[in-house]
């Protein structure tokens, strides 16, 4: 993907779906649910990157229980609205979570496929307990069943962009999420 102006970039934003002020009212209810699963007992907050990590930044602002911050990385998408199927951990956390309380940081869940791996990967590592908290969840995509502990938003099936989710790495800066115009998309194809 290719933008050489800033019209070309705005031109990419379909519409607002959730705002600035939304995501940070819904923040706040999931800090206070991580704060009552584990009542001052340290997490481990794990960020799949790189669409989670604004998302995880303000969240674990929103916790009160002491927590560490681990990474981990996944691909599935690759530059397109469609995920490819494929998964693929690109960078493994660096703490070991044996007996540990851990918690996925997502930013979205749609089919299910990269987030199923990397919970059967951390659950081999015998972690204490392990919940998933997402962003945004897409239950109409979904091929695996999974399902998230704490979803702070459910959206219909757009691709969407904004507050670290993407389209060719760029558009993680807005604030709020958007849908992407995939017309652009098309045009390009």
């Amino acid at each position: 993907m290719e933008i050489r102006s800033k019209e070309e970039y705005l031109s990419g934003i379909r519409r607002v779906l959730i705002s600035e002020e939304e995501i940070r009212s819904e923040i706040k209810k999931a800090g206070e649910y991580i704060d009552s699963c584990y009542t001052g007992s340290p997490v481990l907050l794990v960020s799949i990157l790189k669409g989670s990590f604004i998302f995880l930044a303000d969240l674990c602002r929103a916790v009160s229980v002491p927590c560490e911050i681990g990474f981990m990385a996944a691909k599935s998408y690759y530059e397109s609205t469609q995920s490819s199927g494929i998964v693929n951990i690109t960078m493994d956390i660096q703490q070991d979570i044996e007996g540990r309380d851990v918690i996925i940081v997502e930013d979205i869940i749609d089919t299910g496929r990269t987030l199923n791996d990397v919970l059967k990967l951390l659950h081999a590592r015998k972690p204490a307990s392990l919940r998933v908290v997402t962003l945004l969840d897409k239950p109409e995509r979904r091929i695996v069943e999974l399902n998230a502990d704490y979803s702070l938003f459910t959206i219909p099936d757009h691709f969407v962009i904004g507050y670290g989710l993407d389209y060719g790495e760029f558009y993680r800066s807005l604030p709020y999420i958007a849908e992407y115009n995939t017309d652009k998309e098309n045009d390009h194809a």
